[in-house]
């Protein structure tokens, strides 16, 4: 595979040829669970699509580089060719996809007409749509498409045949089966041995009786771990993530756990659960300046309208910075947590969950809908 980045700049932007469907690519990351809904969309839009994966060089991977329109945190060796004809529809997801899909606009002359999901980190009005779920807080512009939840979904078939080659083992253990399904730190909350500890007491005191079921995930530091181990009860089994470990039970616990925990920083995982009809309890991360936290929580909720409310006093300041360069947005974990305890879609660990679960609405639609509308110039439906 070619692994050339290209300007072409002087390069006539896109074929004169007017089709009935653009031509398209998909800007993804090294983000499977971001990969995966990008890919969701495309599948629903039915469009033939290209996909060019844009892998950040090594001290981007964790590292987050300056946001602007550029190829320069990206290692070409392991990304794919950029070059003409360039898309006139681009969808991506993420901070480093999202610099070279603003480059590829660049080098197309302003002609590809970039959708992103997520926020992003600075210059919405050079996309053409910005597809933001319920974390994510931004001024409400007319390229703004609101949606409650994330698009990611597990595949049911994947589930069942998980479940079915778990069946024998974890039907072997003593009910009920409590699943705690553990992420990473992310700023500004932290995820370390101590809170790992009290995770632990927490499950404990709110889910009595049968067995505990722990299972670690890439985002989860070793000394996380390692804290889990030691204190492990003797009720518990503890899987450890690993790239090439063994067959990972996480389908399988959504599938046959009657009990869902999962540590609040996991987005994915809670959207994963709720819509295979899970209700999970959430057990929330601790922020590292709880002060600074709540300040910061008030003046983003006069900013910005939740994704199922409309006051926001400051909304108008809000859209003026905006406009002035100034971004506002933010990622507010803690505000989805309340959105799906609002919409009963998720409970506070040791809350009963309702029953029977409520019925999710997914947004897809909704979003094909929009960008079918970009497309053909029509008004947004």
């Amino acid at each position: 595979m070619a692994r050339v980045f290209t300007d072409a700049s002087s390069t006539p932007a896109l074929d004169p040829d007017h089709r009935p469907e653009p031509r398209v690519w998909l800007l993804m990351g090294d983000k499977l669970g971001d990969n995966a809904q990008i890919q969701r969309i495309a599948a629903a839009l039915g469009w033939p699509c290209e996909t060019r994966r844009v892998l950040p060089r090594a001290e981007y991977v964790l590292g987050k580089p300056r946001h602007r329109a550029s190829l320069e945190h990206l290692d070409p060796a392991r990304s794919d060719t950029l070059s003409p004809p360039w898309p006139e529809l681009l969808l991506t997801v993420g901070r480093r996809p999202s610099m070279a899909a603003l480059w590829v606009r660049q080098q197309s002359g302003g002609h590809t007409r970039v959708v992103i999901l997520g926020r992003p980190r600075r210059r919405p009005g050079d996309y053409a749509l910005i597809i933001a779920p319920g974390q994510y807080r931004l001024p409400r512009m007319a390229n703004v498409l609101p949606i409650h939840l994330p698009l990611m979904a597990c595949d049911p078939a994947a589930v069942a045949s998980a479940s079915g080659r778990w069946e024998a083992e974890l039907g072997a253990l003593p009910r009920p089966l409590t699943a705690v399904l553990v992420g990473g730190p992310t700023k500004p909350y932290v995820l370390d041995a101590g809170v790992a500890r009290q995770l632990l007491r927490r499950v404990e005191a709110s889910c009595p009786g049968g067995t505990l079921y722990i299972s670690t995930s890439r985002r989860t530091p070793e000394a996380v771990v390692t804290a889990l181990a030691e204190a492990l009860p003797a009720r518990a089994r503890l899987f450890r993530w690993t790239p090439d470990g063994p067959d990972n039970p996480y389908l399988a616990l959504l599938g046959l756990a009657d009990r869902l925990v999962v540590s609040g920083d996991s987005i994915s995982m809670l959207v994963e659960a709720i819509r295979l009809g899970r209700t999970p309890m959430i057990f929330p991360l601790p922020a590292r300046h709880p002060g600074r936290h709540r300040q910061f929580r008030r003046l983003v909720d006069a900013l910005h309208p939740a994704a199922d409310t409309h006051h926001a006093p400051l909304a108008p300041l809000a859209r003026a910075l905006l406009h002035l360069g100034v971004d506002t947005g933010t990622r507010d974990i803690d505000g989805f947590h309340e959105l799906l305890f609002r919409q009963r879609l998720a409970v506070p660990l040791g809350a009963l969950a309702p029953e029977p679960a409520p019925v999710v609405a997914d947004e897809l639609d909704t979003v094909v809908a929009r960008i079918r509308a970009l497309w053909s110039g029509a008004a947004p439906p």
